[in-house]
């Protein structure tokens, strides 16, 4: 493909030489003459000017390289966009392996590939074009819209309801029950029931080995847009909001509630009957054990605001040569006071 066939295609202001052949994208240390590369983070301006690629998606301000450049808005997402171009994922044809197992009482929309050892169980009713790779379970009562994208070995338990252009990484399990236990008067633990099913909205991705529990009463709600992380641990009778992202091995105790456009980064917990407003973000390995107000970014654990927390986090760097100081200066005060004093000769 020609460099000005990709930016028409991407809808970029192209400067440069538009007849250049270009084969795929790289970031920006290891592209070649024939690659596309971008820049989204300033600090990665000095590579643009040195970098082999055969041209820079940037921002419309972005200053002259050498390179070509196709300036927009958003280099990131064009990046991504080009990368589709670019990259053909593996394509699975319509049928259903012999091996599946489908209950008689199971619909089916139309284009669908099941693959091998594929279960599904009754009442289950799965919309068009549903790609459903190996070993994927769907368990009785399940209900799911169009595009379901579920890789090999997710699980999706009884009741629960999927809805549009869903993808389910491998090792997935939705609807698990959620922990809950109560003693009894002889002291030991029994399982509550956990009757609620899991509800996740359109666009929902859900990587790998991630968990989504059902609810003890009510309902467990994934919002439209929401993108949940590798072993993530979502739990029973929780809700995240639409466009929220949940980063790897992050937590949510039961009925917590995260409002729409937040980001929970990696590690983060956040303690039962908790609600997080809208556009939260706490940082990597925060704890909150309380609500949150919108727009706030919170840090550390305990979590606190995120300015304040980097002012404590640089105090607490200098500690160290601080104290390094204080050591100097008590061995000074005291040497001095070691010093034997002159008598007077008078």
């Amino acid at each position: 493909m020609r460099l000005a066939e990709l930016a028409s295609q991407l809808g970029a202001e192209l400067h440069g030489d538009g007849s250049i052949e270009v084969t795929g994208v790289r970031g920006i240390e290891e592209a070649g003459p024939t690659e596309v590369t971008f820049v989204a983070n300033p600090k990665y301006t000095a590579l643009a000017r040195t970098t082999q690629a055969a041209a820079v998606l940037v921002t419309p301000d972005f200053p002259e390289i050498p390179r070509p450049t196709l300036r927009l808005g958003n280099p990131y997402f064009a990046f991504s966009r080009a990368l589709g171009i670019f990259y053909q994922p593996p394509h699975y044809p319509a049928g259903i392996h012999p091996t599946a197992v489908i209950d008689p009482t199971a619909r089916i929309g139309n284009l669908a590939h099941i693959g091998a050892y594929v279960v599904i169980g009754p009442g289950v009713t799965v919309g068009d074009h549903a790609t459903i790779l190996p070993h994927v379970v769907l368990y009785p009562g399940v209900r799911i819209g169009d595009h379901l994208f579920a890789h090999a070995h997710a699980v999706v338990r009884e009741d629960c309801v999927l809805g549009d252009h869903v993808t389910l990484e491998n090792g997935v399990v939705i609807g698990s029950d959620g922990f809950g236990f109560a003693k009894d008067d002889d002291g030991h633990w029994q399982k509550i029931p956990q009757s609620g099913p899991v509800l996740i909205g359109d666009r929902v991705d859900v990587q790998a080995n991630a968990c989504i529990d059902r609810a003890t009463v009510g309902m467990t709600e994934i919002a439209a847009g929401a993108k949940i992380d590798n072993l993530v641990q979502i739990g029973h009778g929780s809700r995240v909001g639409e466009n929220t992202l949940v980063c790897a091995q992050a937590g949510l105790a039961g009925s917590s509630v995260v409002g729409a456009n937040a980001i929970l980064a990696g590690q983060t917990g956040v303690a039962g009957h908790c609600t997080l407003g809208d556009g939260v973000i706490l940082t990597a390995q925060s704890g909150v054990s309380h609500d949150v107000p919108a727009g706030k970014m919170l840090s550390g654990s305990p979590a606190f605001d995120n300015r304040n927390w980097l002012r404590a986090v640089a105090v607490f760097q200098r500690l160290p040569e601080l104290a390094r100081r204080l050591t100097k200066l008590e061995r000074l005060l005291s040497a001095s006071d070691e010093t034997p004093q002159k008598e007077d000769s008078n």
